[in-house]
């Protein structure tokens, strides 16, 4: 195969979110930078696992980090969530560092993560799921906002008063992105959303952080299922051994040898 990579397709971390490039379907990338990540170091031990990662998230725009397991990917989630102590490098989030910021500031500065593997609280009712998602900015919970997510969640609506540990894994996944969207983020982290789930599933949950981008809010998204993934998305970087190799518009992306490199490496 051909090493050669779209124009669109800009190999290096140092480059990266530097011009208005185009993203999906001809749209061009909006002017405002909302979540900017320069020079990103994570280590576990003395062994760095994120090597210099730049990239940002625009305002009102869906980006998908994509790339082989083990390539760094929820690494660098949970340390632009403060799950993980970073390195070095700066997390910027409307123009404020959160570099050293704690999860709950994080939070309350509008980043909300859903992690991977369907984490809810099992004991608890959906309805009572739900309002954790509210106590950032609420200590007491938000109980004005459930309508709205059971508009956007009716399967979660029929099922308010069950325990979670009832719902299949599908619901429960469902349930931890309701408890996401339900703190109003700016910017919505989903991590691998669909692991393990069924297709139906994963149009669901892909269905809805695309509607919730058409309504303003920012999506940045994990996912191993690649063309799903790209269909959704306005913009896509990729990434290798902890580092950003390439980005560009999610719909040129597919079929690339860039993303072809990025998963099986150069032929």
């Amino acid at each position: 195969m051909s090493t050669s990579v779209p124009d669109t397709v800009i190999a290096s971390d140092s480059e990266a979110g530097t011009s208005a490039r185009l993203a999906g379907n001809g749209r061009a990338r909006p002017a405002t930078a909302l979540l900017e990540v320069t020079g990103l170091q994570v280590a576990y031990g003395t062994a760095e696992v994120v090597h210099g990662a730049s990239f940002e998230v625009r305002a009102g725009e869906f980006v998908v980090l994509l790339g082989r397991n083990g390539a760094g990917k929820s690494t660098m989630l949970h340390a632009i969530s403060g799950l993980i102590p970073k390195r070095g490098g700066r997390v910027a989030f409307e123009g404020r560092d959160l570099s050293q910021a704690r999860p709950r500031a994080i939070v309350q500065a509008g980043i909300v993560q859903v992690l991977e593997g369907h984490r809810v609280f099992h004991a608890l009712t959906v309805e009572d799921n739900l309002l954790i998602g509210t106590y950032a900015r609420n200590s007491r919970g938000d109980r004005s906002r459930l309508d709205r997510i059971y508009a956007l969640f009716p399967e979660m609506a029929e099922k308010r008063h069950e325990p979670a540990s009832r719902l299949s894994g599908g619901q429960q996944q469902i349930l931890a992105v309701a408890q996401g969207v339900i703190g109003d983020p700016r910017l919505l982290i989903l991590d691998e959303p669909s692991a393990g789930l069924a297709p139906i599933v994963i149009d669901r949950i892909l269905d809805v952080a695309a509607e919730l981008c058409r309504g303003g809010m920012s999506i940045l998204l994990v996912e191993q299922i690649v063309e799903k993934a790209l269909r959704h998305a306005h913009h896509c970087y990729l990434v290798d051994t902890g580092r950003i190799v390439g980005e560009g518009p999610a719909a040129t992306m597919l079929g690339s040898d860039a993303l072809h490199e990025a998963y099986l490496g150069k032929a």
